[in-house]
């Protein structure tokens, strides 16, 4: 009888099971390669936003006054391909949490994604609003009930709109996320994991195709296959890689770079979409490196600091950003100033991180152990 050996970064092996087995495990190492990666597509986001998104680029434009690409062409002609950072979080994030589910029960998964999500964001929706109320003329405030519906993180499925644009990308997450807790409460194995990836590309292929417009809302079509790819990529760290996990990447890739190709034609109008496709496959080939264990060497503990600025950052630097840029255009030079104001957010996160995020999730996790006791008690 032959069995198959749960170990990350090793290949598939036979071996023979023994009367009474003893399970083989070991300390799963931290992919320390990963949190550099995250703090990468944070920083291309957030110097797309400031030197190369379209909005910038409009004449007279309430950030700059003049599109950027005549102040500073060369930042700009390179930042229009910061978007991509979105579709890598997307990939890092189908990753890192079928890796931090492996083993849990769904209320482990809800508790871990609760505590992870909102105190930061709680903290950016406040942050954001006084902001925008203390320095009124970029963007506009929105309505009291429709910020105390921000807190919720359900502003999109419910129509309204965001404190900050960038909050799009959590509507994707949090469907990723409800979507994968139906798997991890089977219990998460290889098989049921290659299953959901081909069952939620199949529905995110054909429910538009369909007009059925409650399953493409749940199968998110726009982000799923980022998200397959992210899978596909742990499973290939966690077992080996095999014919199957390469056929599920190869078509990840294929649906992602057509819909690189629909993002910038409906939304982003600036960069290429060869550049995109090539920025986007040297990720994937780098995502390969890092699950089949070539960069396990990398031990730099920074990166750890590194990665636990990344979403603080996301969520705090664009509307702040581009309004304390709108303010400081005309003081210093413009590279010079987006290299600052980036540089004071990644300060103002480590300090978000440090004295928002570990604190509240701490009293967060005690509050829901406790509230989960208390339900299971009532049960027995």
């Amino acid at each position: 009888m032959s069995v198959m050996v749960d170990r990350p970064t090793q290949q598939l092996r036979r071996v023979q099971v023994l009367r009474t087995p003893a399970p083989l495990r070991r300390e799963r190492p931290r992919l320390y390669a990963i949190d550099g990666l995250r703090l990468v597509a944070a920083l291309m986001v957030a110097v797309h936003h400031y030197a190369g998104s379209w909005r910038v680029d409009q004449p007279a434009n309430a950030v700059w006054d003049r599109p950027v690409s005549e102040i500073m062409p060369t930042v700009y002609r390179l930042a229009t391909y910061g978007w991509i950072g979105v579709e890598i979080f997307f990939v890092i994030s189908g990753f890192v949490i079928c890796m931090s589910c492996w083993g849990r029960t769904p209320r482990q998964f809800f508790v871990s994604r609760v505590i992870r999500l909102y105190p930061a964001y709680w903290f950016g929706i406040v942050f954001t609003t006084l902001f925008v109320v203390a320095v009124p003329g970029v963007w506009d405030r929105l309505k009291v009930r429709d910020i105390l519906l921000n807190l919720t993180m359900l502003q999109s499925g419910s129509g309204v709109d965001s404190v900050d644009g960038v909050y799009w990308t959590l509507w994707s997450e949090l469907r990723f996320y409800l979507l994968f807790l139906a798997v991890v409460a089977t219990g998460l194995t290889y098989r049921k994991v290659v299953v959901f990836c081909c069952v939620w590309g199949a529905a995110a292929m054909l429910a538009p195709v369909a007009d059925f417009r409650l399953l493409t809302l749940a199968a998110n079509p726009d982000g799923a296959w980022f998200f397959i790819a992210g899978l596909a990529l742990y499973l290939m760290h966690r077992f080996g890689q095999d014919l199957l996990l390469w056929g599920i990447l190869a078509l990840a890739w294929l649906m992602g770079q057509r819909q690189l190709g629909i993002r910038i034609d409906d939304f982003e109008h600036v960069s290429g979409w060869r550049g995109c496709t090539a920025l986007f496959t040297a990720f994937l080939l780098l995502m390969v490196a890092i699950a089949l264990g070539a960069t396990d060497r990398i031990r730099w503990r920074w990166l750890v600091t590194a990665g636990s600025l990344t979403y603080p950052l996301y969520l705090i630097h664009y509307v702040a950003g581009t309004t304390l840029i709108s303010r400081l255009r005309d003081t210093t030079d413009p590279r010079l100033l987006v290299a600052l104001v980036i540089a004071g957010f990644l300060v103002l996160s480590w300090l978000v991180h440090r004295f928002v995020e570990r604190p509240v999730a701490r009293l967060l996790k005690r509050g829901l152990d406790t509230s989960f006791a208390r339900l299971r008690n009532a049960e027995a």
